[in-house]
């Protein structure tokens, strides 16, 4: 972490330095000489920061000394971002006034205007590198006396060898142990009978606790037996109201809205009263027996031969509990261990030349991890990548194998892995502690977390969210993540931490990373405890009013503010922001009690990121905001109060991420948005009928990297296809999802011809089309790249597009389009296969369809893959196509609201259906 640390300073410190000669910005007289001393000896610092990560682990001395080069680090990331802002700051005045007088500014010699304050500011930096330097000179004079081994005297190559995750099919060794539990959780081993049966399932960290109880409960004559199934993440601490309320969302399969913890446990004795349930509780650590009797009381009206499914560490919470079934897991079996290791250390290696070469070593490496199946598939994405005797040597030969038992905790297998990370990630990794354990993490969001912490750097080759794309799948190949839940393209959306990786990045960040319970009996005895953290999350118990405005936090980096009801109860008030003036993230989300944003945001002058979302409560943002020249992502979505932006917002020249969606009070954007050409996400763009401080549809023009989903609202506001063309949407090359509002009655064909989308174009939503005929770009291959096609509200069109022309689209919707009648020919276009692709297809509200017809003639192939069927309200369609029927693939048709349809079928064809037509599901 240190040498993570370290080497981001001095990229950090040449670059702002570059800058500067760059601009013509000049500091106070004897920085220079400051600088290249700082430069010459945190490079000889870093050459011997390896050994000291290494000796940290067993000397207590050297951890302290760590600690000291990391506070200086981070100070010195300050001053370094604090001389960029005023390097940036002023650049835009010069700029400002340039625009003003119409006349060049040169950087060089500020002009009469320029205040004060920004050169005082300049003095203020260098006093403060000054200040940096002397420390650092202390901590070489320290580092002396450890006798550190140099490792290295140049920085550690950037081996980004990148590999997919992968999931292991296969649980080695665990058939009897998941046996023994499915014939528990069945009645196998006991008669039903009244009260709570509880199995639960004890062992060390890392052993497949979780990945046991998953297999147990996903099993189909587990979801069979059981009436309701639940599972809940308790983990540390344990909090009733917590985890009733987590209950009552799997349920109820929504959010939960009450609050009080009576409430919650009725809720909870009405929807399991008299039923079968089975209930996992994944991570139980409480020993406190009041806590868990208040749980179990709530379930017992269940029906008998319910079961509660628990997995703990600790044997004291197996007597807590009162189990009835305890079922010790215990290490893998060498023989297993070492196939588990094989399987993924040589993944896709099948014919690989070295692999009886490596495989002893890799056998004796196996046995290293003591039967842990975490250690073992830790180690195995390691050596996955390396191709060497040597490196896999390294591996088994390693002193880290020499911890003693209380150390061993750490998880040598880890600590070897994170070895063998480039700093960058490493620090990347580090950072994930500021989470709470079980948490899910949104890989985006991590991204942009990252992106604030300046840990992502573009190498001018890939953007900074590139970057962490690589970075993010780095560590999950090397099982630094887990329970991975991807899109259909395999992209991951989100993922957790194991316990034990969690528990080791908490290890390596002990005094920098905090998850901080917070009640309002704890909040006076913080203020110390904050000084030297950087990022923290606060879990918020309590209504915390005062909380933030008495804690001493200047140094903080990371808030994340954690509600116990997923709703934050912290009010922000001034003094939030006077205190945490080195802030790069903030995360307020989700927080029904911020009315306002204060003014004083202004003073948060390395906020990178700030997050809103779901503050439904929000009125308004103050200008002041337009300040944050830093400001990377700002989240707006859900804030359902919120009715305008601050008419300066384009002064966020860095803003990179919009994130606007769902704010349906939100009536139009600031003109200075379109000159925002950093945008890369923008979910809505609205289209406004307010004059010139407002866009109109032209600023899109420069919003030239724009990627991912983009929402345009208000196209009824746009006159003429003359205008529409200035979007110059067919150049958005990175746009991947567009969604076209109309809302007009007529005229709008040639405005839609202006808006004719990029070829790349995965998915399409067009609403409130008002003409009778479709843009020309609809008929060809215009969209070659389409997957997915909604129809909505095209109340003029007496026909459809045709689609069938459209050679990679997977889902089709149609829908509330009382125009159309008759679907025919025109629908299949004239390609000799039609549909190649098409899995779904959905027509909703065709009031007045009442023939589909695919013609006897009609020999091409047609919907190949059609699976899935849904025809909702088409009260006068008589009858779908027998070829749709008989020669397409359909498994699931599901006829709703169309009373001529239900009747022929099931008059027709009865309880055969399925036979006649291979149709496993039909619903009428």
């Amino acid at each position: 972490m240190a040498y993570a640390l370290v080497s981001i300073v001095l990229e950090r410190l040449t670059s702002v330095v570059e800058q500067q000669i760059h601009e013509q910005v000049s500091l106070v007289q004897g920085v220079k000489s400051e600088i290249q001393s700082l430069k010459k000896t945190l490079r000889s610092v870093r050459d011997v920061l390896e050994d000291a990560e290494k000796r940290q682990v067993k000397e207590k001395s050297v951890r302290g000394w760590l600690e000291n080069l990391k506070d200086m680090a981070y100070e010195m990331e300050d001053v370094l971002d604090e001389w960029s802002i005023a390097i940036l700051q002023f650049q835009m005045e010069g700029v400002e006034n340039a625009s003003t007088s119409k006349k060049k500014v040169s950087f060089c010699m500020p002009s009469p205007c320029i205040c004060f304050k920004q050169v005082a500011s300049r003095r203020d930096i260098a006093l403060k590198i000054k200040g940096i330097k002397q420390q650092l000179d202390d901590i070489e004079r320290e580092r002396i006396r450890f006798n550190f081994v140099s490792s290295r005297s140049e920085e550690r190559p950037q081996r980004l060898i990148t590999t997919s995750a992968i999931d292991i099919s296969e649980v080695y060794g665990r058939d009897m142990d998941k046996k023994i539990i499915l014939d528990h959780l069945l009645g196998k081993k006991c008669q039903e009978k009244s009260g709570l049966y509880i199995v639960s399932i004890v062992g060390t960290g890392g052993m497949g606790k979780t990945t046991l109880a998953q297999l147990a409960y996903s099993q189909s004559e587990v979801k069979v037996h059981f009436d309701e199934r639940i599972w809940v993440c308790v983990s540390d601490p344990f909090d009733p109201i917590r985890v009733c309320r987590a209950i009552v969302e799997t349920l109820q399969k929504k959010p939960c809205d009450l609050h009080e913890l009576d409430a919650v446990q009725e809720e909870i004795k009405t929807r399991i009263a008299e039923k079968k349930f089975i209930l996992v509780l994944d991570d139980v650590w409480t020993e406190d027996n009041q806590l868990w009797e208040q749980l179990k009381n709530t379930l017992l009206c269940g029906a008998g031969g319910s079961r509660i499914l628990a997995t703990t560490r600790k044997e004291s919470v197996v007597k807590m509990m009162r189990t009835t079934y305890k079922h010790p897991l215990g290490e893998l079996s060498l023989e297993q261990s070492r196939a588990l290791f094989h399987q993924i250390a040589f993944y896709e290696r099948s014919s690989w030349e070295k692999e009886e070469e490596l495989k002893e070593i890799g056998e004796k490496i196996a046995d290293k991890c003591k039967g842990l199946p975490l250690a073992i598939k830790t180690l195995g994405n390691l050596l996955r990548i390396k191709n060497s005797e040597e490196e896999w040597k390294n591996v088994l030969n390693s002193e880290v194998w020499q911890l003693d038992e209380f150390e061993r905790d750490i998880s040598p297998a880890l600590l070897l892995s994170y070895y063998d990370l480039p700093p960058a990630i490493q620090r990347c990794f580090s950072f994930c502690a500021v989470f709470p354990k079980d948490s899910v993490i949104e890989r985006d969001e991590l991204i942009k977390l990252w992106m604030a912490q300046s840990y992502l750097e573009s190498d001018g080759r890939k953007e900074m969210e590139m970057v962490g794309r690589t970075y993010f799948e780095y560590l999950a190949a090397r099982s630094f993540f887990q329970d991975f839940e991807k899109y259909d393209d395999g992209n991951i959306i989100h993922c957790k931490m194991h316990d034990i990786v969690h528990d080791f990045a908490q290890f390596l960040t002990q005094n920098e990373c905090f998850i901080v319970e917070v009640d309002n009996q704890k909040k006076g005895s913080m203020d110390l405890f904050f000084q030297k953290i950087r990022h923290a999350t606060l879990v918020v118990r309590e209504s915390t009013p005062n909380f933030t405005s008495t804690c001493n936090m200047k140094n903080l980096h990371t808030l994340l503010v954690e509600g116990a009801f997923k709703s934050s109860v912290l009010q922000v008030s001034p003094n939030l922001f006077r205190h945490l003036t080195c802030l790069r993230a903030l995360d307020l989300s989700n927080n029904q009690l911020i009315e306002e944003l204060p003014k004083e945001v202004e003073k948060l002058i390395h906020l990178r990121y700030l997050d809103l979302s779901g503050c439904r409560s929000l009125r308004e943002l103050p200008e002041t905001i337009c300040d944050l020249s830093n400001l990377q992502t700002l989240n707006i979505r859900e804030c359902s109060s919120l009715q305008k932006l601050p008419q300066a917002m384009g002064k966020l020249i860095n803003l990179r991420h919009l994130e606007n969606g769902f704010v349906h009070n939100l009536k139009g954007l600031p003109k200075g948005i379109g000159r925002l050409s950093s945008l890369r996400t923008l979910d809505v763009f609205i289209v406004s009928s307010h004059g010139n401080d407002e866009c109109q549809i032209g600023d899109l023009r420069n919003l030239n990297n724009l990627r991912g989903r983009l929402s345009i609202q208000g196209l009824d506001e746009v006159r003429d296809a003359g205008e529409a063309e200035k979007a110059e949407l067919k150049n958005r090359v990175h746009l991947q999802h567009l969604v076209l509002k109309f809302d007009r009655e007529e005229g709008t064909k040639g405005v839609a011809e202006a808006l004719q989308p990029h070829p790349n174009l995965k998915s399409l939503g067009i609403y409130g089309y008002g003409d009778r005929e479709w843009p020309n770009w609809m008929m060809g291959s215009s969209l070659a790249q389409l997957k997915k096609l909604h129809l909505t509200s095209c109340v003029r069109c007496p026909c459809l597009p045709p689609l069938g022309q459209l050679s990679v689209l997977e889902d089709l919707g149609i829908l509330r389009m009382p125009s159309v009648k008759y679907i025919g020919s025109e629908f299949l276009g004239s390609s000799s296969t039609v549909f190649p692709k098409l899995k779904r297809l959905y027509i909703d509200s065709l009031a007045e369809l009442k023939q589909w017809e695919i013609k006897e003639k009609e020999e091409r192939l047609i919907m190949p893959c059609l699976n899935d069927l849904t025809m909702l309200a088409c009260p006068k369609l008589e009858g779908l196509p027998d070829h749709v029927l008989q020669r397409t693939p359909l498994q699931k048709l599901y006829i709703l609201g169309s009373l001529i349809m239900e009747r022929r079928y099931r008059q027709d064809i009865g309880e055969d259906w399925h036979k006649i037509f291979h149709i496993s599901e039909v619903i009428c």
